[in-house]
């Protein structure tokens, strides 16, 4: 099971268990399965679909997943199956949507996010534009650094033309497709082509001034697409952002619960670790919203850690007589701590004491 893959922590020298996690609207985890360390995310959904609906039942569910297991063949299995969907589509599919990103009609559903649905000719799809002003304002600076990137590629490549390092039109085109493919978020902010004059080649290429408009327009922004029909579009939003809730537990999985590193050798072990792993975070979930829900501002992990230093002690006093008197104590709280047992509904005890008791059957001692 513990294969090389490819890895989102950017480690392809280790081997690697890959895991589908289910968890409700709430964060609340529901199941999960391991696969083969080498086996891409986007074949993951049917064996994750089956083992929902084996566990509890068809229903009416919407699923949320990421862009790394949307696909069309995914999406036709899920509408083949009566299923619901709202995903994520990569990128680079915003394109055909150039024209409603540059009309008006947008609604806001938080101070930073605005929204607007647009239906699709077929019918048998919506979508959901979103547009957020926090990557609106990340988003230029990477774009100036692909477009730099870019620039400095084409302007090396336009110089060996014209020395007559390549003389190759084949060779100069797949170079130029090249460029295209390593920043593919600014390919289109450029037009290139090869130009023969003479019996000499050259390269042309420069920036297209009217797509400055269209560069604006999509800096921040981003498509959501559904098979529900059309409704109110925070709605669909909101539906969509609980996609966070299993990103959260990703996190949790792999800092606090510490999921990884795996180190046993056998394969019902390691997929124990995970199993413990999987099971530690269902209280952890619970401890969030027991948190949320009375106001506090503390995560699970700061909640913890600041009652870590709680701990029961023996306070051993030698007598006279050559015996010992043990008391078992708890540290006093101080007012934070106070304060966050109290909302949590948790009494800590002054003392502690011993299980004096006994049996006189020594097997069962």
């Amino acid at each position: 099971m513990m294969q090389r893959g490819s890895s989102r922590d950017h480690r392809p020298d280790s081997k690697q268990v890959v895991i589908a996690l289910i968890v409700n609207d709430e964060g609340f985890p529901l199941s999960y399965e391991t696969f083969d360390g080498n086996r891409s995310e986007v074949t993951t959904l049917e064996a994750g679909l089956r083992m929902v609906e084996r566990k509890y039942g068809r229903a009416r569910r919407l699923w949320v997943f990421d862009r790394g297991i949307v696909s069309e063949e995914n999406l036709a299995a899920l509408r083949k199956r009566g299923g619901q969907y709202l995903v994520g589509p990569p990128r680079a599919k915003l394109k055909p949507l150039e024209k409603p990103l540059l009309e008006g009609g947008w609604e806001r559903v938080r101070p930073e996010v605005e929204v607007k649905l647009v239906l699709t000719p077929e019918g048998e799809e919506t979508y959901l534009l979103c547009c957020s002003t926090a990557r609106q304002a990340k988003e230029p600076a990477i774009r100036r650094r692909f477009s730099t990137r870019m620039e400095k590629a084409l302007a090396a490549l336009e110089k060996r033309v014209a020395e007559g390092q390549l003389r190759d039109r084949n060779k100069i085109e797949r170079s130029v497709g090249n460029i295209q493919a390593r920043p593919p978020q600014v390919a289109d902010l450029y037009e290139m082509k090869v130009v023969e004059a003479h019996g000499a080649l050259s390269l042309q290429w420069q920036a297209l001034p009217d797509r400055k408009s269209w560069q604006h327009a999509r800096e921040g922004a981003y498509r959501l697409r559904t098979n529900l029909p059309p409704g109110e579009p925070a709605q669909f939003w909101k539906n969509y952002i609980q996609l966070t809730e299993a990103e959260a537990a990703f996190r949790a999985l792999k800092s606090e619960l510490s999921i990884r590193p795996i180190f046993h050798q056998l394969e019902r072990r390691a997929k124990a670790h995970i199993l413990v792993a999987f099971l530690g975070y269902a209280p952890w979930v619970t401890l969030k919203h027991l948190l949320i829900r009375k106001g506090s501002a503390f995560s699970p992990a700061k909640a913890l850690d600041l009652l870590g230093t709680l701990v029961s002690a023996d306070i051993v006093l030698p007598t006279t007589d050559g015996r010992e008197i043990r008391l078992r104590r708890v540290t006093t709280p101080a007012i934070q701590q106070k304060k966050l047992l109290s909302d949590l509904a948790i009494t800590i005890p002054d003392r502690l004491g011993f299980d004096q008791e006994r049996s006189a059957d020594p097997e069962v001692a």
